[in-house]
């Protein structure tokens, strides 16, 4: 992984929805929780310049994060985040510690190539249609990729990638391909626009043969 997230946090012990809202206001500070490794929940608080900060990077949150809490380092990855539904600023985070030898379920970001020269957008005219954006892997900490790219090169007008036609680094498994065939789902499509249908029809019938 090429990017090193460092997040400064502090315990709290101030608890409760009341006190959650002055930690927000009077100290600028985004209150959350440290869970995970067979250990006991930690109320925590994080500055919020430097989550905000931290969050406008998209492999913040699919990456091993540390947390420096308490004068010590917790290797963590974040687990869920809750926004303000008008301001759309961080309200609460959660971090979930990880542990070396145990799989992480995680969401990761996928990353499309060469739409630019798309088989089927090019020859075909068709436009890329991404059906999935993001998917939930399953490996352990050391294999956690930032994104998943997928090279739609060579797609064609009404062909598609599924799940299963992706290349997954070494150690990482889809979770939806762990629960059956049916779950191969399309990630990407090359699908026909009004354009190169209306030119589609717009082509003069073949002579009927004699």
């Amino acid at each position: 992984m090429s990017n090193e997230f460092t997040i400064e946090a502090t315990t709290r012990s101030d608890l409760g929805k009341g006190a959650s809202r002055r930690l927000r206001r009077l100290e600028n500070r985004v209150p959350g929780i440290l869970y995970g490794a067979d250990k006991t929940p930690t109320p925590i608080s994080v500055l919020g310049k430097d989550l905000t900060k931290a969050l406008e990077n998209e492999a913040f949150y699919s990456h091993i994060l540390s947390l420096k809490l308490d004068g010590g380092d917790v290797q963590v990855v974040l687990k869920d985040l809750q926004r303000h539904p008008a301001k759309n600023n961080a309200t609460h985070v959660d971090f979930q510690r990880i542990d070396a030898s145990h799989k992480l379920h995680m969401h990761v970001p996928l990353h499309f190539l060469n739409e630019d020269k798309c088989v089927g957008v090019k020859s075909g005219g068709g436009i890329v249609s991404h059906q999935l954006t993001e998917v939930e892997v399953v490996c352990l900490p050391k294999d956690l990729p930032e994104f998943i790219a997928v090279d739609v090169a060579d797609l064609d007008m009404g062909k598609s990638i599924h799940l299963s036609q992706l290349n997954l680094p070494a150690g990482v498994e889809l979770r939806a391909l762990q629960l059956g065939e049916d779950h191969d789902l399309s990630v990407v499509s090359v699908i026909a626009t009004r354009a190169s249908i209306g030119e589609e029809e717009a082509k003069p019938a073949a002579p009927a043969a004699e």
